[in-house]
């Protein structure tokens, strides 16, 4: 874990820090999920939204109904076609989430060192004494001296509207608690999470099951994001059952880790998992403050290795009620660039907070500047090395490509590519120039009718960093005559024009599959 992967030269001077940052077509080269919510849900916002930076629009079905949310994505595409800016949509699923249901929504007031009772009897009305949870399980699952942690929507750390407990006794099914922190509970759900406490419920609920079945079916999602992953085999469970569901065989799932139980089966769930969500609320509260960052830099470090896209959560809990984010939160945002995370994933700042635009907007600039002072240098050697030989013959031409456009200081490299795999080991190795990936669609038929893939694997790239997918021309195969390909690299390469990435004299590196292998060349434009 080097702190070396910043890269400032020497001597610095203070002066050009304080340079104004140059706008650019592409925001930041790290990709910004956006939770659409209450604040976040009519076609202006989205539009501003998409417009600022967020290329992955995030579903979280803990609240909500679904025809709520169907509406919410009616929405996103009147703003794509209006923007002309594509978008990926991840599906959160609930999980085994313990809530505290409070029917008649009367704001709860908690004091310190006072006793309440956790009863599993959703009859009862809760109170100050009293909390109905939505699980009969607890009183097995917890001993005295557990902590146990009530909080508003999300965990914000902000302790006026979430609570911590301490596990006194268990009397039957009911666990009596002392309260360590005064506190107003405000509203109809609090999520309740034990920390360091098994909770025995299935990773993906029956109730998960049917939203996925119907709206995730209706809406082709591109990302299932697996909450409370703890084994590799909630991951393997899901995609099993992803697979029986018509379009969604190509859904990629990402696996969130919450809780210890997610982190000690790590490796194993990073094996089976298209990429990583690291939950830092939930972890903030199961692992001692003085280990999150220790937890953020391995496991970042063991993405970029496989080369599977890591999302970062919870880095701007102060922008939902605030114009600007803590002098914290910018440098931890800016950390989690430099530590090698490919996204960063934005909650209760977008779905409720005041000013969701402006949250993406602060966020991609500060990824852009880290981007900067990112040791591309240090990295690919690490990369290189960790790949070992022999290398892939994929694995080898992606790192080529990266290693010659660096070389020849080319503007943009574009790749030609159906799956997307090709592009997404280019940007395993981190190039310092954004990566046009030029999907190609495939011809498909269910012997009732044709249809074209490559619309959702264009879509699945909106969450790796530095990739910028643009759709092909389905006339043109991906591994055609060199005529077809010269026309598709002129679409690419006005497109890379229009954008303000390429100018006139620039060098592109492109890489393309011709025949049956993939060949990397260096083109200067011309005039």
């Amino acid at each position: 874990m080097h702190s070396s992967h910043l890269l400032l030269e020497e001597p610095i001077r203070m002066a050009s820090i304080l340079e104004p940052s140059k706008a650019s077509f592409f925001p930041a080269m790290t990709k910004i999920v956006g939770t659409l919510g209450p604040r976040s849900r009519s076609v202006e916002v989205i539009s501003g939204c998409l417009k600022a930076g967020m290329s992955v629009a995030r579903f979280d079905f803990s609240w909500g109904d679904p025809e709520h949310h169907q509406e919410t994505l009616e929405n996103l595409k009147a703003a794509v076609k209006s923007t002309k800016k594509l978008c990926a949509v991840m599906l959160d699923t609930v999980g085994p989430e313990l809530q505290v249901v409070n029917k008649s929504e009367k704001a709860i007031s908690l004091k310190e060192n006072a006793s309440v009772v956790l009863t599993p009897d959703q009859g009862q009305e809760a109170s100050s004494e009293l909390l109905p949870i939505n699980f009969d399980g607890l009183s097995k699952a917890v001993k005295e001296g557990d902590t146990i942690f009530i909080g508003q929507y999300l965990f914000t750390g902000s302790e006026t509207t979430s609570v911590w407990l301490e596990v006194d006794e268990v009397k039957g099914n009911d666990v009596v608690c002392v309260i360590k922190n005064t506190a107003t509970l405000a509203g109809s759900l609090f999520t309740l999470h034990g920390s360091q406490i098994r909770i025995d419920l299935p990773t993906l609920s029956d109730k998960d099951k049917e939203v996925i079945s119907t709206w995730g079916v209706t809406n082709k999602i591109d990302f299932l994001s697996l909450s409370y992953t703890r084994h590799a085999e909630d991951v393997r469970h899901a995609r099993e059952f992803l697979s029986k569901l018509g379009d969604l065989y190509q859904t990629q799932i990402f696996a969130k880790i919450e809780n210890i139980e997610g982190l000690n089966h790590f490796d194993e769930i990073l094996q089976e998992a298209d990429g990583i969500i690291l939950s830092r609320g939930n972890l903030g509260i199961d692992l001692p403050p003085e280990k999150v960052f220790l937890f953020q830099k391995a496991a970042l470090y063991k993405c970029n290795m496989a080369g599977k896209p890591a999302v970062v959560t919870r880095v701007v809990d102060s922008m939902t009620d605030n114009l600007r984010p803590t002098r914290a939160e910018a440098t931890d945002v800016a950390n989690a660039v430099l530590d090698g995370s490919d996204a960063i994933l934005l909650g209760a700042e977008t779905l409720r907070g005041l000013y969701p635009v402006e949250t993406i907007s602060t966020v991609g600039k500060i990824c852009s500047e880290a981007e900067k002072v990112f040791n591309q240098d240090l990295y690919f050697k690490k990369t290189v090395k960790y790949a070992g030989e022999p290398m892939t013959h994929l694995e080898s031409i992606a790192s080529s490509a990266v290693r010659a456009a660096i070389k020849v200081k080319a503007s943009v490299i574009i790749c030609f590519t159906s799956s997307g795999r090709a592009a997404r080991l280019i940007s395993k190795y981190r190039p310092t120039m954004p990566v046009l990936s030029v999907v190609i669609p495939r011809l498909k038929t269910n012997q009732l009718k044709w249809s074209f893939s490559g619309a959702s694997e264009a879509r699945q790239s909106l969450i790796v960093r530095g990739l910028f997918p643009m759709l092909a021309d389905p006339r043109h195969p991906a591994e055609s005559t060199s005529a077809t390909n010269e026309s598709v690299l002129k679409v690419a390469l006005d497109h890379g024009k229009a954008a303000g990435v390429i100018k006139s004299h620039d060098r592109v590196v492109v890489c393309q599959k011709v025949g049956d292998t993939y060949v990397v060349k260096i083109i200067e434009l011309e005039d």
